[in-house]
């Protein structure tokens, strides 16, 4: 879901810039008393891929509710005078991320409007490539949009739709779109979900007592005890209704090209995607990355969250001892108040501290997911050598980030990307580290499985590593003079 809006939200906090941004996740469930509240523990699960805001659209038979929050699922959806103004055995959900376009409620998900087939909500994940053209020409059609974002296209699609059925609707809206979309939506009969024919980002189908659910990851399934059914496969269509749930492909089948990111950063640990469960992947992923670039150490540290499953298959295949030479306070967060200058200094040390009894006077290798734009990088190797390190190596899990990605994920520019604009050699003398190693493309292909990259069909999403784009990028070619590129990156 992208924010398509001229003005940009400055962020003050260089840290929190200097970070790949978790994106939107969905869920929905038909068929269950309290939807509403079954819904709200989905997206609790789900909060990681969204924290700036969270929505609910219930239907209890006889009319839509519409709740929708700024901040945290468990800050707003927990109350109970919330939770009564959601009843229903139907729901949708949304938990969304966005930098730019503003974070009103204007943007907060499920978007819902009253069309001439009935009711209409929708929530969407990834990022719709064309939406500013559309846009443009809905506008000129007679359409007034009430959000800067991409997905209400979706709801203005529907709405023009010269179709009679809801689905049909929705299928003819659909398939005007180009770029990543896993939606769900909600009318007065049936609860339907759909992937982008490439696949791109995730949804799965789970089952509780009977209700069937769609969500963003199988984890989501886990917290409510639902039953993992299969994944929705790209390019389809699921509608679910009193009678159970029908399947169809209306579109052209192309190879799939699920975002191998996901893999790497962005979905949850203990979730499975497309057959593949996170947390092993991401072990495999150290595996091939000491495999690769080995280093003469005495001990490897994880760059707390996300790096450590990669750190610990790393000192699994090394053989160097696993310590947890950096502890992350996670009880600072992005909306952390930075109230003055010395304090926005402090940077990292707000949210990592070095637990110097592991690594002083040691060489340490840290192992992280990515590099970005290196400022953070760059403060935690500091860090590190402040608390006595002898050495300090790092070991990046992830090929170079050289390109944005259009698809769902919230990088910064190319221009901003310090791989767009420097060796391996200059990134390592930025930070200040002894050496700096990547995983290979090829590497982190067979930590999913694959032997290889099929250069002339990849397997996988991997533009922000190749720069090879597996959609058209209208917008970006169309719109490129009067809005720029950092604008139109997905936010969702």
């Amino acid at each position: 879901m992208t924010d398509l809006s001229v003005s940009q939200e400055v962020d003050t906090d260089e840290n929190e810039a200097d970070a790949f941004r978790d994106e939107c996740g969905v869920f929905g469930i038909y068929g269950k008393p309290d939807a509403g509240a079954v819904v709200t523990l989905g997206l609790h699960a789900l909060q990681h891929r969204g924290q700036e805001a969270a929505g609910i659209v219930s239907y209890d038979g006889k009319q839509f509710r519409v709740e929708r929050h700024v901040g945290l699922v468990g800050d707003t959806f927990t109350k109970p005078a919330v939770l009564e103004r959601i009843p229903g055995s139907r729901a949708i959900g949304h938990v969304r991320y966005a930098t730019t376009g503003g974070a009103g409620l204007r943007n907060v998900q499920p978007f819902f409007a009253e069309l001439a087939g009935g009711g209409f909500a929708v929530a969407h994940n990834g990022n719709i490539t064309n939406a500013l053209t559309l846009q443009n020409d809905l506008q000129r059609r007679g359409a007034i949009f009430q959000s800067t974002s991409d997905t209400e296209t979706i709801l203005h699609l529907i709405a023009m739709s010269k179709e009679e059925d809801m689905l049909a609707k929705f299928i003819d809206a659909i398939g005007q779109l180009e770029g990543a979309y896993s939606l769900v939506g909600l009318s007065q009969k049936k609860m339907i979900g759909a992937r982008d024919p490439l696949g791109i980002r995730p949804l799965v189908l789970g089952d509780l007592d009977g209700a069937y659910i769609l969500a963003s990851e199988t984890c989501a399934l886990d917290i409510i005890g639902a039953r993992f059914v299969r994944d929705i496969k790209p390019g389809e269509v699921v509608s679910i209704t009193d009678k159970g749930i029908e399947s169809s492909f209306p579109f052209e089948k192309p190879s799939p090209r699920f975002c191998i990111f996901e893999y790497v950063y962005f979905a949850r640990p203990d979730s499975v995607l497309d057959g593949r469960n996170v947390y092993e992947a991401r072990k495999q992923i150290g595996i091939e990355l000491a495999r690769e670039c080995p280093v003469d150490a005495d001990v490897i540290v994880p760059v707390p969250d996300s790096g450590v499953p990669a750190a610990i298959g790393f000192a699994q295949e090394s053989g160097l001892p696993f310590e947890l030479g950096i502890i992350r306070n996670h009880y600072v967060g992005r909306t952390f108040i930075q109230p003055t200058a010395s304090i926005r200094h402090m940077g990292v040390k707000l949210k990592h501290n070095p637990n110097r009894r592991t690594i002083e006077g040691k060489r340490v290798v840290l192992v992280d997911d990515s590099i970005v734009r290196g400022t953070t990088s760059q403060k935690i190797v500091q860090l590190v050598r402040d608390a006595g390190a002898k050495e300090v190596h790092m070991r990046i899990a992830s090929p170079p980030t050289m390109s944005s990605c259009y698809y769902g994920v919230d990088t910064p520019e190319k221009s901003k990307l310090l791989a767009s604009r420097m060796s391996i050699e200059e990134m390592a003398n930025y930070i200040k580290v002894d050496s700096l190693g990547f995983l290979t493309i090829d590497g982190l292909y067979r930590a999913v499985n694959e032997p290889s990259r099929n250069n002339s069909c990849p397997q996988f999403c991997d533009a922000c590593f190749t720069g090879e784009y597996p959609t058209q990028l209208t917008d970006q070619q169309g719109f490129s003079t009067m809005r720029t590129l950092d604008l139109l990156a997905s936010n969702g």
